[in-house]
């Protein structure tokens, strides 16, 4: 793919093609006359035609050195008027034509216009009216001399001014537009984030309300029922309450802190869910690499939530094995691995029925979201591996999760 037309990606071939055609132009009408060629030409006049032309090829630096192409064209009109005026080594047809090459005119815009500092440019003015001096030869008065020798080198410079500070406005506003649609995306962010902290605050105000007073109910419940078949309901009823409390406090922690800054969830936050884990009597292990700031905050959330689903299985289904979390962080991918080791005691009946059995597949789809890639199987050493490779960067406006 391109980056733009080929004049811009290959900018040394236009300026060697460009001094090709000022070395011929200037060459031909030199050959014809119409500035210092005599009327007898001999061999210095066609060692100095051949000087002209590598003077003029010079002009395929203009970008990079524009002050040697200028001290190159000016020495070399400056030869051509030293040997014609007092030695007369060459006599010209026509002594009132200018006997500056035509590659003058665009040296004279170089130094203006690619000059990167006011350094540059004091030493560009400073050559360029030592350049006028020598093409208008100012020692010899002639109204036509001098004034086409003064549209000579003044054209470029007056042409460099006018583009440069075009394209010093161009840059100016682009930067502001930028500038303003950057804004109203934050603007846009804030107005987001606020909606979705009011959201929450209702959602938790309500929903924990009611579910408060069904635990209540249930535990209530629990102490007077005459007989054990509904104690135990009322008890499962409770802890599924308490559940549904806990996982609602992380989703509301979620809306209300994501759209802060929408921070990937840092070492911190994935250490806590190992830290946790150990806590309850399963021993996990964390290992990263690479820059966590490579993932954006839709992939960080993902990551996370692969994380958590993978330590509460192995909770439920997995008592007494030793889990390792591996996240590996670079630019064009997040891989994520949980991986235990073969259980060593029974798995808790009534604790792995609380799940729904869906959690590995809304995972996967949970994924499939931000065009990543699950993989969840047995290990050869009996234990079981989850692995997700999810992109580092996704375009989302909105956040997944």
């Amino acid at each position: 793919m391109s980056d733009g037309p080929w004049h811009r990606r290959h900018p040394l071939a236009v300026d060697a093609a460009i001094a090709v055609c000022f070395a011929l132009l200037d060459s031909g009408t030199t050959l014809l006359g119409a500035t210092w060629w005599p009327e007898r030409p001999g061999g210095l006049a066609w060692a100095m035609l051949g000087v002209q032309a590598l003077a003029c090829l010079s002009l395929a630096a203009r970008r990079r050195a524009p002050l040697t192409v200028v001290a190159v064209l000016g020495a070399f009109t400056l030869a051509v008027t030293l040997l014609i005026s007092p030695a007369h080594a060459l006599t010209p047809a026509h002594p009132g034509n200018v006997w500056a090459p035509f590659s003058t005119a665009l040296a004279a815009y170089g130094p203006v216009f690619y000059g990167k500092n006011a350094r540059n440019r004091r030493a560009a003015y400073l050559v360029l009216g030592v350049f006028t001096l020598v093409v208008a030869r100012a020692w010899q008065p002639s109204v036509t001399v001098i004034t086409i020798g003064l549209l000579r080198t003044a054209v470029g410079p007056l042409l460099a001014l006018y583009f440069d500070a075009r394209r010093r406005l161009v840059c100016a506003l682009t930067e502001r537009a930028e500038r303003a649609e950057r804004e109203r995306h934050l603007l846009a962010d804030r107005a987001r984030a606020e909606e979705r902290a009011r959201l929450a605050g209702e959602m938790h105000d309500v929903v924990t309300h009611r579910v408060s007073l069904m635990v209540l109910q249930a535990g209530a419940l629990r102490v007077t029922a005459p007989d054990e078949a509904t104690r135990r309901a009322a008890e499962e009823l409770r802890t599924a309450g308490c559940q549904a409390l806990e996982e609602l406090r992380d989703l509301i922690g979620i809306l209300r802190t994501a759209p802060e800054g929408d921070r990937t969830p840092s070492v911190a936050g994935f250490a806590a869910l190992v830290a946790e884990s150990t806590a309850v009597g399963v021993p996990a292990e964390l290992v990263e690499r690479g820059d966590p700031s490579l993932a954006s905050p839709v992939v960080g959330r993902t990551a996370y939530h692969v994380v958590r689903e993978a330590l509460t299985n192995v909770r439920k289904h997995a008592p007494g094995a030793r889990v390792t979390v591996r996240i590996e962080y670079d630019e064009a991918r997040v891989r994520v691995v949980v991986s235990n080791t073969r259980p060593t005691g029974r798995p808790n009946s009534e604790l792995a029925r609380t799940g729904s059995g869906l959690g590995i597949e809304a995972l996967r789809r949970r994924i499939e979201l931000v065009h990543g890639t699950l993989c969840a199987a047995g290990a050869p050493d009996g234990g079981f591996r989850i692995e997700a490779v999810l992109p580092s960067y996704v375009p989302t406006a909105e956040p997944v999760g």
